[in-house]
């Protein structure tokens, strides 16, 4: 039962065996019913008959009565006293009356009739029949030695002398017994078998269908064992649930790869940036230390502020990837911009205008949102030739911040390759002025983490300009 294919099977199975019973039961009541009613109908027809000759004033002898194996009929008066009763009658149920032989002698007046004789009684007049639908019983006959149920049918008719007589005819129920039998034995007979055929056909069919993803899995279990993210797993091509999953799983493993190997990068570019500043802060503690004269203090200094720098932004990445959450904090985006650029003015680089409308405010966090701002700015100042323009504005219900600069600005094939990480133009590879290349990685990974984007392009000088888009509170 661990198997999708035999708990598929097994559950199909009990649904078309449930399914199945419950349509051979209906079938066999409705054929059971018809055949009753066909019974009940051939019944009353020869009641009908019976009462029809009495109701004529056909005297009792006379009576032309039905083959007595098939249609036993039985006469009774109105106070229950057997009348007449087929020759070859021997007992009987179900009609009211046991008796199967009138207490009269051959020729005698039936009880309760005047009269002479049966020729008088015939000349007196004609009765009818009752209209009153006929009554139904199920009893039995024993006829001829033969004993069987039987369905009766009672129909009161008036006789020519004015007597009232209740007429029973009935019709074996072998024929339906019969009928139904035969039915109920071919569905035991054929139930079986096409559950059989069913289970079967739903396992060769799951199985059929569970192939790929078999094949999915046994490609998973080798790509988990060589941790080769670069294989894929097999797509059947048939369009289905099952093709939709691998192509999904494909695009998962492709997006892990990318992840695993951007990671890769990572580390590698990390252990790149920082061997550098501290074997330069180790050779000058070495010099120090054995010619105490020659220390570089002010070198030493930078060194140890640029290794902080870069440890603090590598620890703000690992927050960003790990999905740390910016907040929902309102922040006024004209008090920040106002704020860092009245900061960069006063270090005495290139000049920073800023053109911030007032009062435009977005939701996240104030620290990752300074962070941006300032390594926009600090970017745009490392590029400009004399100045930088900072504008914000609102549109459609979105604050958008324009950083431009008056430099040299950024050739289109690089556009999108400044946003990653460690990353420098040829221009930007000076370890103390280029920075180590997450300044701007940092900045697009904050505005996507705020709901918002950053892009470069070219500004209306012939610098580069950044424009960031987000969100209005």
């Amino acid at each position: 039962m661990r198997s999708v294919r035999a708990r598929a099977a097994l559950g199909a199975t009990a649904v078309v065996a449930v399914a199945l019973i419950a349509a051979g039961l209906a079938v066999l009541l409705v054929l059971g019913a018809k055949l009753t009613d066909q019974t009940d109908l051939q019944a009353e027809v020869t009641a009908q008959g019976v009462a029809s000759q009495l109701a004529l004033g056909v005297p009792y002898d006379s009576l032309d009565l039905p083959d007595t194996e098939d249609r036993p009929v039985q006469v009774l008066n109105e106070n229950g006293e057997l009348v007449l009763a087929s020759d070859k009658l021997e007992a009987i149920s179900g009609t009211g009356s046991a008796r199967v032989r009138p207490d009269r002698r051959p020729g005698e007046q039936p009880p309760g009739e005047d009269g002479d004789d049966p020729g008088e009684r015939a000349d007196a007049g004609h009765g009818e029949v009752s209209r009153d639908e006929p009554r139904f019983t199920t009893g039995t006959a024993t006829v001829d030695g033969d004993t069987a149920d039987y369905r009766f049918a009672a129909v009161e008719a008036t006789t020519g002398s004015g007597a009232t007589v209740t007429v029973y005819a009935g019709v074996p129920l072998t024929d339906e017994k019969d009928a139904v039998g035969t039915v109920r034995s071919a569905m035991l007979v054929g139930l079986p078998a096409l559950l059989v055929v069913v289970g079967g056909v739903t396992w060769l069919v799951t199985r059929r269908a569970l192939l790929p993803v078999e094949g999915i899995r046994r490609q998973m279990a080798t790509i988990t064992a060589s941790e080769d993210l670069s294989r894929r797993v097999p797509v059947p091509g048939t369009r289905d649930e099952v093709d939709r999953l691998a192509v999904t799983t494909n695009e998962t493993l492709a997006a892990l790869e990318t992840s695993v190997e951007r990671q890769r990068r990572f580390v590698a570019d990390a252990s790149h940036e920082l061997r550098s500043p501290i074997a330069s802060l180790r050779t000058q503690l070495e010099v120090a230390f054995a010619h105490p004269e020659l220390l570089d203090l002010e070198g030493a200094v930078q060194d140890t502020v640029r290794l902080q720098d870069l440890a603090a932004d590598l620890l703000l990445l690992a927050r960003l990837d790990a999905g740390e959450k910016p907040g929902t904090a309102r922040v006024d985006l004209s008090a920040l911009v106002r704020s860092e650029a009245g900061r960069r003015e006063a270090a005495g680089r290139a000049t920073v205008v800023a053109e911030a409308a007032d009062a435009v405010h977005v939701t996240g966090s104030r620290g990752q949102l300074t962070r941006l701002l300032g390594n926009l700015l600090d970017n745009a100042q490392r590029h400009a030739e004399s100045s930088v323009t900072v504008a914000l504005r609102t549109e459609a219900g979105r604050a958008v911040l324009e950083v431009a600069d008056d430099g040299a600005g950024v050739p289109q094939a690089q556009r999108e390759r400044i946003f990653e990480r460690f990353v420098r133009l040829d221009d930007a590879r000076s370890r103390d002025d280029g920075g180590a290349g997450l300044g701007l990685a940092i900045a697009r990974d904050v505005a996507h983490r705020h709901g918002g984007t950053l892009t470069a392009g070219r500004a209306a000088g012939g610098g580069a300009v950044f424009t960031l888009v987000l969100p209005v509170a």
